[in-house]
């Protein structure tokens, strides 16, 4: 793939491999709404075995999955306990609420991503009438806006024990769950095992061109069907697209430690050179956090500007900071070339 840029900006830049195309060009299709395409059935039915529940349901994106899963859990002017970080909260452009009627309750988020198990305690209601009823944990793994973080194990069951112990299922938004599997060194299925439903993007540190599955019981999955109609992510030959999700699943789940190897050798570049300072702990998995020192003259979108200039594609997430994301397509000499800019630019 001929690529003019080295592009960190995020994981959703990665484009599909030759292997994907060529699956996608040759792909079995049906109609999906109908149950009919093979290669989405395979899809949904490989996602379910990876995380260890019982059905899948492909979707156009996290969001939709996220917003797929709030709704099946929750019905209108039920609560969700969410983290005040979290990417539902913050990047979905308030769907649980705008179009399921249901309200967030946020919580403060730890810089390693969790929720404080206290916090979720004392944010689940007690059966008052003047106050929507708790219906819902959302949990995030790994963290985007806490630099990567991954949630362990042993977090989740603690956190799922809690809910469950009052009455409420837990939603695992995993856009990055095999990620955060990678850095664990244990299985998808064995992160999720506590959780009543996950998503998690083929789009992303997989490379797959468009979509995320939803997980969870037979029974669950069957109502999110329905939802998913409603919100008209119902595709018709969707085979095309699941036929680079399943490449995705049996093949580049296998490599992201690679991805996250990258990340350490791009920060141990990053952390020598003067005018920046990396995030404590930077990076968790494929994110590097860093912010510009007090005594550099310009603004991170002055730096960005630059960069691009020079060929080198960063995200900007603050005023003074930027956030750089290894993938698939950002390979070593990417990352020399990146440390170098920086170097040139800041001295």
């Amino acid at each position: 793939m001929s690529q003019l840029a080295i592009d960190l900006r995020s994981d959703t830049v990665t484009q599909p491999t030759p292997e994907m195309r060529a699956a996608m060009a040759q792909a079995v299709v049906g109609d999906d709404v109908y149950g009919e395409d093979p290669t989405v059935n395979a899809l949904e039915a490989l996602a379910a075995e990876k995380t260890g529940k019982q059905a899948g349901l492909f979707v156009p994106s996290g969001t939709m999955g996220n917003l797929i899963a709030v709704l099946t859990h929750c019905g209108r002017g039920d609560e969700a306990i969410v983290g005040n970080l979290a990417h539902t909260f913050l990047y979905e452009a308030g769907g649980i609420s705008a179009l399921g009627g249901v309200h967030s309750r946020q919580v403060p988020n730890q810089p390693d991503g969790t929720l404080d198990l206290e916090d979720i305690r004392a944010a689940i209601r007690t059966d008052d009438l003047h106050c929507p009823p708790s219906r819902l944990l959302v949990l995030e793994n790994t963290h985007n806006r806490c630099g990567g973080a991954v949630l362990s194990v042993e977090y989740t069951r603690a956190a799922a024990a809690l809910a469950h112990e009052h009455g409420l299922p837990v939603h695992l938004d995993g856009a990055r769950l095999f990620n955060a599997a990678a850095a664990l060194g244990v299985s998808a299925a064995d992160l999720a095992a506590p959780v009543d439903s996950v998503t998690f993007c083929l789009s992303k540190g997989l490379c797959a061109p468009v979509g995320s599955v939803l997980c969870g019981t037979t029974d669950f999955i069957r109502q999110a069907r329905r939802i998913r109609k409603q919100l008209g992510g119902g595709m018709r030959q969707a085979g095309v697209l699941a036929a680079a999700g399943l490449i995705a699943l049996e093949k580049m789940s296998l490599r992201l430690a690679e991805d996250h190897q990258r990340a350490q050798r791009l920060a141990q570049g990053l952390r020598a050179l003067s005018g920046v300072q990396l995030d404590p702990g930077t990076p968790h998995t494929n994110m590097v956090y860093l912010s510009l020192t007090d005594d550099v003259p310009m603004e991170a979108s002055q730096v960005a500007q630059s960069l691009r200039e020079g060929g080198v594609l960063v995200g900007v997430v603050g005023q003074r900071r930027f956030r750089l994301v290894t993938h698939y397509w950002i390979d070593d000499q990417a990352v020399f070339q990146t440390v170098t800019a920086f170097k040139a630019l800041l001295g």
